[in-house]
């Protein structure tokens, strides 16, 4: 029994049967996620560009996602030519991977933009608050804050004053404020002032409270990255030091490690410890990521 496990030309074929076996069982789902990987991808990614304001030409993308992935892919094969086996596993891998980090990257990028207009809104809404006080309409104290502000807050708020010139209502283009920014305290402020526009009501006083929400809320989010900065650190190296370690042995001793990238078995244990090191890294980021 042992022979035969230590038996390559027995090994593959079996290996082939049981791929074969589960592509076919979980063809389905594996088609669904190749779409989502793919074509799914570029789409969420264009949705992204369009809540952040950001003009995008789908032939460009389309090209841009497909040179990251497919372009990158190729080349991984390349470089195990002419190990054919360990090129295609790492060649697919890169190429799945290069499909995501478009998506990764917008995702990151549109989630640091819904920060930055939440703490804006702290200026925002005390300017605001001045103005009604002042005795001026709604669209007039966002004007106020595009004409004194710089940021992406000042961007939303000259976009719904834009929309508002064509024809559409304050109420909608703060809805579709709302859809493009989903957080808790937008949602707080799209509410609040068309509820009020039509039952009446104090903004002054609303915008200083949605403020005060805003400001005890970043306190406890600053107290939480306190705390959990800690685990951050601990999960980055636990994940980088396999790495870190293959790439010391590597240049200590080349031949130690030479079984990793030769052999079959080899193969298999670098995509096992691919995939749990991806695992462990998303369970440890689910673990330290509080929500307020």
């Amino acid at each position: 029994m042992s022979g035969l496990l230590s038996n390559t030309y027995f090994l593959i074929p079996v290996f082939g049967i049981c791929v074969f076996l589960f592509s076919y069982l979980m063809s389905d789902k594996i088609l669904n996620f190749l779409y989502k990987r793919s074509l799914g991808s570029r789409k969420e990614v264009i949705e992204i560009m369009e809540k952040m304001l950001i003009t995008s030409d789908k032939k460009k993308i389309t090209l841009a996602m497909l040179l990251i992935s497919f372009g990158v892919g190729f080349v991984v094969f390349l470089l195990f030519w002419p190990n054919l086996v360990a090129g295609i596993i790492f060649g697919s891998g890169v190429t799945i991977f290069g499909w995501s980090l478009p998506k990764l990257v917008m995702n990151y990028l549109w989630e640091r933009r819904c920060n930055q207009v939440v703490a804006q809104m702290v200026d925002g809404l005390t300017i605001m608050g001045n103005g009604i006080r002042s005795g001026l309409g709604v669209a007039q104290t966002l004007d106020r804050v595009v004409a004194n502000m710089n940021g992406p807050l000042p961007e939303e708020f000259k976009l719904i004053l834009n929309k508002m010139q064509l024809g559409m209502s304050l109420e909608e283009g703060l809805s579709e404020f709302g859809e493009r920014i989903p957080r808790q305290d937008v949602q707080m402020l799209v509410t609040s002032v068309n509820i009020l526009k039509e039952t009446g009501g104090n903004l002054g006083e609303t915008f200083e409270t949605i403020v005060a929400t805003i400001r005890d809320r970043q306190k406890i989010e600053k107290k939480i990255e306190a705390m959990t900065a800690q685990g951050i650190m601990q999960g980055f190296i636990m994940t980088c030091v396999p790495f870190v370690l293959l790439g010391v042995f590597a240049i200590i001793d080349p031949g130690y490690i030479a079984p990793l990238f030769n052999t079959f078995i080899g193969w298999i244990a670098l995509t096992m410890v691919v995939g749990l090191q991806i695992i462990g890294g998303v369970m440890i980021k689910k673990i330290i990521t509080i929500k307020v």
